[in-house]
């Protein structure tokens, strides 16, 4: 049994050795790199897939590597369902840090008080000034507040894929106007050779592309007059779509009451059609599909007084949703996709236009085709863009739910024309009242 004074000298050597590993232990944690853990940015895809995925597979490794602090969980949405998704997201209030932000989701995504305005930290970004002004305020216009809720990484422009190789064997003339394509797509047909004029896209995704065509046939600028009526069912539109329409079945496929962008783009690089609407972005399909000779752009056809006419707003970028817990670091990386070295290295690997005024002026982006095609096009004097009401919350819904379908109701003759370019028009209109109302009671 210990003695009381071992005791007491046993406790004293025990609370001794106590102090001094406890020293030893601040001592190294001193010495130490408190690296910490990495922070986690969720990003995800709004338009995933083998045509797109490994190239942000490569520029998230590179941004990694030149932030070893921050880990980006990359979640590919397939394109038709990513909105339905992220809605959902949305309501259970379960968001990414970063994704993709369609442009004409923006008016929608600021109503709803999702999105972080994105000034504060734009305004301190070293290439602020080199992104598009026009580009850049044309977003700011789409909300109510003139936020910046979205950073565009790369626009489009919607033009026509067509076969050089068999116009030049059937001796016809690529079109220029709106009587040579409609002159093209019925002599460019050979039923013999499983060969059509034209594709129309009458399924999802169509009403996106049908008002670009026809803005572009009737000239106009404004979605909606000086009274607020909706040009939709203008009568030059009637005429035009009454004729685009006609093509379906006789110098179309009888396939395109139901095709969409997949199914479109593959009929032309299989050889099945000999003109595609599409846009400069599908370049990437053309060049894997095709040998350079057998496809080339065209830009739109011209309206008969020769103006050229593009949709506005035609860009795709990046937002950060206002729960994310690490809004710095999903701005270097959003930042960083939007870079000029990003911007090039994306644009030139699918085909579309940056929207970096450096990465515009790089030797690569002069020696594609469609490049060249968009060069010239953004400097012609006769080019003028119309301006759909992104701006409106239910403008996406509007094309999906009254458009697509209206489109198809009238390729299988189950609505006239009229009918159907009527409903939409009232539609838009509807929407815009209530709008216009909205903005008044915040006055």
């Amino acid at each position: 049994m210990l003695t009381k004074g071992t005791r007491i000298l046993l406790t004293a050597c025990i609370l001794s050795s106590i102090v001094f590993l406890s020293g030893c232990g601040q001592k190294a944690a001193a010495t130490q790199p408190n690296t910490g853990e990495k922070v986690n940015v969720v990003f995800w895809d709004e338009n995933a897939g083998p045509d797109r995925t490994p190239y942000y597979e490569v520029l998230i490794k590179k941004f990694e590597a030149q932030n070893p602090n921050i880990h980006v969980e990359y979640v590919g949405l397939p394109k038709k369902s990513a909105k339905q998704k992220i809605d959902t997201a949305i309501a259970a209030n379960d968001l990414p840090d970063v994704s993709g932000i369609q442009t004409s989701w923006i008016a929608d995504f600021a109503a709803r008080k999702v999105l972080l305005d994105l000034d504060p930290m734009f305004d301190k970004w070293s290439e602020k000034e080199k992104i598009s002004p026009s580009i850049i305020q044309s977003n700011r216009d789409m909300v109510l507040d003139k936020k910046l809720y979205q950073i565009p990484n790369t626009m489009n422009m919607e033009i026509l894929w067509y076969r050089p190789d068999w116009f030049k064997e059937a001796g016809v003339k690529a079109p220029e106007n709106w009587d040579e394509f409609f002159d093209a797509a019925e002599k460019m047909t050979d039923k013999e050779k499983n060969r059509y004029g034209f594709t129309i896209r009458g399924g999802d995704g169509a009403a996106i592309q049908l008002p670009r065509m026809m803005f572009a046939y009737s000239g106009y600028t404004d979605f909606f007059d000086e009274n607020g009526k909706c040009r939709i069912n203008d009568p030059k539109h009637i005429e035009f779509v009454k004729k685009y329409l006609a093509l379906y079945k006789t110098f179309t496929p009888k396939s395109d009451v139901t095709n969409g962008y997949k199914e479109m783009v593959t009929a032309f690089d299989t050889g099945a059609v000999a003109m595609v609407q599409h846009n400069i972005g599908s370049y990437s399909e053309q060049k894997k599909s095709m040998k350079p000779e057998q496809y080339a752009p065209l830009i739109l056809p011209k309206t008969a007084d020769g103006k050229m006419i593009q949709e506005g707003g035609n860009t795709i970028g990046y937002g950060i949703y206002n729960t994310s817990k690490h809004p710095e670091e999903a701005w270097k990386f959003i930042s960083f996709l939007c870079s000029q070295e990003s911007q090039s290295y994306w644009n030139q690997s699918i085909g579309q236009i940056p929207t970096h005024l450096d990465s515009l002026k790089e030797p690569w982006a002069k020696e594609l085709p469609h490049m060249q095609l968009a060069f010239k096009v953004l400097s012609d004097p006769n080019l003028r863009f119309y301006q759909p009401p992104m701006y409106l919350p239910e403008y996406r819904s509007i094309l999906d739910q009254t458009g697509d379908p209206g489109i198809q109701a009238v390729m299988i003759g189950k609505k006239t024309v009229e009918e159907f370019l009527n409903e939409w028009a009232a539609t838009f209109e509807k929407s815009k009242q209530k709008y216009d109302a909205y903005i008044a009671g915040k006055k």
